[in-house]
């Protein structure tokens, strides 16, 4: 069986299709559209020699027997943000079935090859990303999501359960990764990079670092009307000035800075806020520039106090180190898109990806990118060209050939 890459954005239309609606894609996970999902990719993994399990974190796998139990695993996830798009995650894991059919109609490959479908990637539910490939790495005590609800009440801990996972056990998805020598994701790009360069595919370097804060400016509440502009404390307004700081930090830095929300107290337009929490993301490539960056912010934010005459307070939300991928394995991506391609351009990732789970693991990682339309990711509008998700694939089914011959 040749590989067939038009098969793959076929079904990507019909797992669409099951799984979404007017609004985009549904595959929230821990969810019974999520659920059917897998249902659909177990019955085309029935058709092929494969054994298929699920791990202790909820994760599934097929794995295909080679000549040595050394595995080479390629994957993604299935789960989507509510309203999301038909390409985040679903193409990596149903290109890595189309690579999965092509190797098992060949014969006995030199190692063994798993396809890997993470649970809830998006972490859109419970505000955790990453939980399986984290739980896999060894990164995740399934304990921390004990007391988490989602908007509707549901505990995190019931809400597994129903889908046969317990949190005291999600450690157990450790062994997964026991023989595993390389790990291989194909994913959008959902950026606009490979878009400017116009190239169809493109190889990640790695995944950018997150230092991600609530910060709170405490004030004075006072009246709108009878308080004069020189003897207020307005938290808002220092908590917008700092948002432009970690913008202007952002640009001379070259890496990314966000303020996601703010959140005034008393929040009503006759008062002056006594109090405002702002939500900061900053990410970098380099370990160096991510603390530079931090550190200038903190020290906006301490000169905008002083000159607001409020009071400032950090709190750590969540601090990931970069993550480079594995050399070697980014070098033989180089080649394969270099050859379907013509070039092949070297994109950081902003985004979390299982990847960089399984990198921080300390497994051989490398991810390939196919070009968005736009860069629109996490929306009904979500899109990739079918030549360029074919071109894709055939660039993932590459690549995971030469990672084998390579490493046997």
């Amino acid at each position: 069986m040749a590989l067939d890459p038009r098969r793959t954005v076929a079904e990507l239309g019909e797992l669409a299709r099951l799984t979404g609606d007017e609004r985009g894609a549904q595959r929230l996970a821990w969810t019974p559209t999520w659920a059917r999902a897998r249902e659909w990719l177990r019955a085309r993994l029935a058709e092929l020699p494969v054994e298929v399990e699920g791990d202790a974190a909820g994760n599934l796998w097929a794995t295909l027997p080679g000549g040595s139990p050394r595995t080479v695993v390629v994957g993604s996830h299935l789960d989507s943000v509510p309203d999301g798009g038909w390409l985040d995650g679903t193409l990596g894991v149903l290109a890595a079935l189309a690579v999965l059919r092509r190797l098992a109609d060949a014969g006995e490959p030199p190692l063994t090859v798993r396809l890997v479908d993470w649970a809830d990637e998006e972490g859109a539910r419970f505000g955790r990303s990453l939980i399986g490939s984290d739980a896999a790495a060894g990164l995740l005590d399934g304990e921390e999501l004990a007391g988490l609800t989602d908007r509707d009440g549901v505990d995190a801990r019931q809400a597994l359960a129903a889908h046969g996972v317990e949190l005291a056990r999600m450690g157990e998805a450790n062994a997964q990764l026991a023989d595993v020598v390389a790990y291989l994701e194909l994913h959008i790009e959902q950026g606009v990079e490979l878009e400017r360069r116009g190239l169809p595919v493109g190889v990640v370097s790695g995944v950018l670092g997150v230092a991600r804060h609530a910060v709170r400016f405490q004030g004075e509440t006072a009246h709108a009307g009878a308080t004069a502009l020189e003897l207020r404390r307005d938290a808002l307004l220092s908590a917008a000035r700092l948002a432009l700081e970690v913008r202007e930090i952002a640009r001379r830095h070259g890496g990314r800075g966000t303020s996601g929300d703010i959140a005034a107290v008393p929040g009503i337009v006759t008062a002056v806020a006594g109090e405002a929490t702002l939500l900061v993301d900053q990410r970098h490539e380099t370990h160096e520039l991510l603390a530079d960056g931090e550190l200038r912010a903190r020290e906006a934010a301490d000169r905008i106090a002083a000159d607001e005459r409020t009071v400032v307070e950090w709190d750590t939300l969540l601090r990931t180190a970069p993550v480079p991928f594995d050399p070697l394995l980014v070098g033989i991506a180089d080649d394969v898109v270099t050859e379907l391609a013509g070039e092949a351009l070297r994109i950081p990732s902003g985004a979390l990806h299982d990847a960089a789970a399984v990198a921080r693991a300390g497994v051989p990682a490398a991810m390939l990118f196919a070009r968005s339309i736009g860069g629109r990711s996490h929306t009904r509008e979500e899109d990739t060209h079918p030549k360029d998700l074919e071109t894709a694939v055939r660039a993932l089914d590459a690549l995971v050939d030469c990672v084998l011959r390579r490493l046997a």
